[in-house]
């Protein structure tokens, strides 16, 4: 069985779109849906159950902590996390089920975002997606792997605030092969809107300048955990 996890914390705008999406993509297999309601100020849970997902309720405030909450709950022998602004389709789930078939230990897929974005995000996406596809690594908004191998490898590192997919990567790519679909997820841009390119960049050099110490505490990372701006591209 299929068991998608959604990690959410304030994502009352887009999360039942996202639940909708996730029972459209996976049809008539055998899934299930938990969103992982983190510290929600918002009607996030409500509107998770509304749409027909079940709802764990959480107060970590960490993706990584979030994220294993949501694997410990689940009950399938394929964990799918999927952010809370990130829409995936049928091909997804048809590709994932493909690499898993031929022996991957997990894996991840290429990105979209929805527009507008900066057009420095038009030129850049291309470098970013080709160099994570060389290194084997994948986003955080969407990643899959086997329940065992997921286990194995000790699921995300909960001493990281950020990067922790990184780390998981490495960890499944240690256990076998981690595969890098050639369909693509949808995920909101919202950070590319309500943030410039110099402080994106900003935030990076600091976490790079840090190396791991970096991504253990809240300190340089604002551009994931300060409060949300608002949106100007937001869905209506």
């Amino acid at each position: 069985m299929l068991s998608f996890i959604v990690p959410a914390h304030d994502e009352a705008a887009t999360i039942g779109a996202v639940v909708d999406a996730i029972r459209a993509a996976a049809g008539e297999r055998a899934h299930e849906i938990l969103v992982v309601d983190d510290a929600s100020t918002d009607a996030t849970g409500a509107v998770a159950t509304a749409a027909g997902a079940r709802v764990l309720h959480v107060a970590h405030r960490q993706i990584a902590a979030t994220r294993n909450a949501g694997a410990k709950a689940a009950a399938g022998d394929v964990l799918v996390f999927v952010d809370a602004d990130t829409f995936i389709g049928t091909d997804v789930v048809a590709g994932l089920e493909r690499e898993i078939a031929h022996g991957a230990a997990g894996g991840g897929a290429g990105v979209r975002f929805d527009e507008p974005v900066p057009r420095w995000v038009h030129v850049a996406l291309p470098v970013a997606l080709a160099l994570f596809r060389w290194l084997r690594f994948t986003g955080g908004c969407f990643v899959f792997a086997r329940r065992a191998d997921f286990e194995a490898a000790g699921g995300f590192d909960e001493t990281l605030y950020a990067a922790e997919e990184i780390a998981l990567c490495r960890a499944l790519g240690r256990r076998g092969r981690f595969a890098i679909l050639r369909e693509t997820v949808l995920t909101s841009g919202r950070k590319l809107r309500t943030h410039s390119a110099r402080e994106i960049a900003w935030a990076a050099l600091r976490v790079a300048f840090a190396g791991r110490a970096g991504v253990r505490d809240r300190s340089r990372l604002d551009l994931w955990y300060a409060p949300r701006r608002e949106d100007p591209g937001a869905r209506r």
